[in-house]
């Protein structure tokens, strides 16, 4: 039954919204009588809110995720850098995490005119059509490049990079410059700079800005996402040195 009850909180991934019991029953596969039990539990719970005759997520959902240990821990560390940042540059400010083969955005910030985005927090979305998704992709390994390029590429708009060697060879470059850039590839008419995270060898999250096409100069912008990037690296990494030098004097 818990794996039922996933199953139909699955089904508002990855948009979120509201659906009704007859469109939870045909995304799950299970009988009706089934989803209406358990929706009733979920509701009960708190994991589900109804609303006439639609469900949608709950609160209780919400305040689990907030407490993620790593994400929350990362959030607080990550947000007087993305303050730093949105306020250099007074755009869309973003931080992600990399989970399987997209990113879960844990932290958005924006002015009074915020962008069209699909980002939003706790939202995901593919590696390959963010710029925060290609700075994290670009320093994960190469089996998950690897596998990743194996794939069918995600296309959100027509600019999305869908063709697996283009697509390698901007992994490349993010690699030897340490920026990644998306132009339109998640969302038309905005552009994106993102930089990684580093907690070790690999990437444990990563940062961007999010412009209209109009304001995108990147000669501008990337300096002060670089400097958020290596200042947060730079904490991460004091506070992990703190915590193993604190263990070997107990």
């Amino acid at each position: 039954m818990l794996e039922k009850a996933v199953a139909i909180l699955d089904c508002f991934r990855p948009a979120g919204g509201a659906f009704r019991l007859t469109e939870l029953t045909a995304r799950t596969g299970l009988a009706k009588a089934t989803v209406f039990r358990l929706c009733a539990d979920l509701v009960r719970l708190g994991l589900l809110e109804r609303e006439a005759e639609t469900y949608r997520l709950g609160g209780a959902l919400f305040e689990l995720g907030s407490l993620v240990p790593r994400r929350l821990d990362l959030r607080e560390t990550a947000l007087p850098f993305l303050q730093d940042l949105f306020e250099a540059t007074h755009e869309t400010v973003h931080l992600g995490v990399r989970d399987g083969h997209d990113v879960v955005y844990i932290e958005r910030i924006h002015g009074h005119q915020a962008l069209a985005l699909p980002s939003r927090i706790g939202g995901r979305l593919p590696l390959t059509c963010t710029g925060v998704g290609k700075a994290l992709l670009a320093f994960s390994g190469t089996e998950l490049t690897d596998n990743v390029l194996a794939r069918p590429l995600a296309r959100l708009t027509p600019h999305s990079v869908t063709d697996p060697a283009r697509l390698r060879t901007a992994i490349e470059q993010v690699q030897v410059s340490g920026l990644a850039y998306e132009e339109q590839e998640a969302a038309l008419g905005v552009s994106c700079i993102a930089a990684p995270v580093f907690d070790g060898p690999t990437a444990v999250a990563a940062l961007s800005v999010a412009v209209p096409r109009a304001r995108y100069h990147p000669a501008q912008l990337a300096p002060a996402v670089r400097t958020a990037a290596l200042g947060l690296s730079r904490v991460l990494r004091t506070g992990r040195d703190a915590q193993g030098g604190a263990r070997a004097s107990t």
